[in-house]
């Protein structure tokens, strides 16, 4: 596995050592031992698939402490841009993003540690999006920042007003106005 870093510290892009021979490919897509030797020390505990269709936009979600979660995601059909929005207050970096495209082709993965809002939209006819994270769900920490917030200077690569948002999405607050409850003081894993 290659650890590519992006602009903003702790934000990587994995890329998988792919065999291919011509019956096909193969790539291990996950080592706990690998992963915690080259990028963090992390056990993820729930993994979550998405299906979505050309034009969505997801995003950008996050949940409230103590309920903060870290993320690796792939793309394994289709393609999607993936972001992820620093929302940690006192970070050199708050308010930036990094974005990358994620396909089954490239195989790319992207980590994406606590206290960051998380997005994607979708490039290709279909996408399935899947992710693991290291903390369970919590409803009642859900919270998200709009993927329309222009002072983020996110291109999405895709027409906004072509967008197709979700009725909760389309509620999310600017992020100046989101209740972000991370600093850079916190740790960014268990």
């Amino acid at each position: 596995m290659k650890v590519i870093p992006t602009s903003i510290e702790g934000v990587v892009i994995l890329e998988p050592h792919v065999f291919l021979d011509e019956r096909g490919y193969f790539f291990e897509s996950f080592s706990q031992r690998e992963f915690e030797d080259k990028v963090a020390p992390i056990h993820f505990v729930q993994d979550n698939e998405s299906m979505s269709s050309r034009g969505v936009l997801r995003g950008l979600h996050y949940q409230r402490m103590p309920y903060t979660q870290s993320k690796l995601v792939r793309c394994t059909h289709g393609a999607v841009l993936d972001v992820a929005v620093d929302i940690r207050h006192g970070s050199p970096t708050f308010g930036q993003h990094v974005a990358v495209e994620l396909t089954a082709e490239n195989h790319r993965q992207l980590f994406i540690p606590r206290g960051f809002a998380h997005g994607f939209a979708v490039l290709s006819d279909v996408a399935v999006f899947q992710y693991k994270c290291d903390n369970f769900y919590a409803p009642q920490a859900d919270a998200g920042i709009s993927i329309l917030d222009e002072t983020l200077g996110i291109d999405w690569r895709i027409a906004v007003d072509e967008a197709v948002l979700s009725e909760k999405d389309c509620r999310h607050p600017l992020l100046a106005d989101a209740p972000i409850d991370f600093d850079i003081q916190q740790t960014l894993y268990p």
